[in-house]
């Protein structure tokens, strides 16, 4: 388990930081910090009111909720989108209607899950070939 720095902004008082629904869980839970209309094929970056400080040789992804995209088609855009540990501005997230009508994301409500991971580093190294395989 990671430890990581959250810092609630004057738009985020009072709502529930993320956290995990059940034991079992893979990500935490993040809410809405504002009202918002989404009309079929808007997108708007939804507020969380919250920043955070994730640790070097870690991302947070952020992930769609299944619940709200089998039942009325809102997903998140960039999926998994990516927030990086040098990042230190308010969490948002980028929620799109891809459903036929209009739907109301209201502030308290879960909009989506955090899962943190271990980012590996990669360096490339240009070959005149590659190796053959079976593809």
């Amino acid at each position: 388990m990671i430890r990581i720095a959250i810092t609630r902004l004057a738009h985020g008082q009072g709502l529930p930081l993320p956290s995990y629904a059940t034991p079992g869980a893979a990500g935490m839970d993040v809410v809405a910090a504002e009202d918002v209309t989404l009309r079929p094929g808007e997108r708007h970056a939804v507020a969380t009111g919250f920043a955070i400080a994730i640790p070097p040789g870690h991302e947070v992804q952020v992930r769609p909720r299944s619940g709200l995209a089998i039942k009325h088609g809102i997903t998140c855009l960039n999926t998994p989108g990516t927030i990086d540990e040098d990042y230190r501005g308010e969490v948002k997230v980028i929620l799109a209607n891809l459903g036929s009508e209009p739907f109301e994301v209201r502030r308290g409500e879960r909009i989506a899950q955090l899962v943190p991971a271990v980012v590996t580093k990669a360096a490339f190294d240009e070959l005149d070939s590659l190796d053959e395989t079976h593809r």
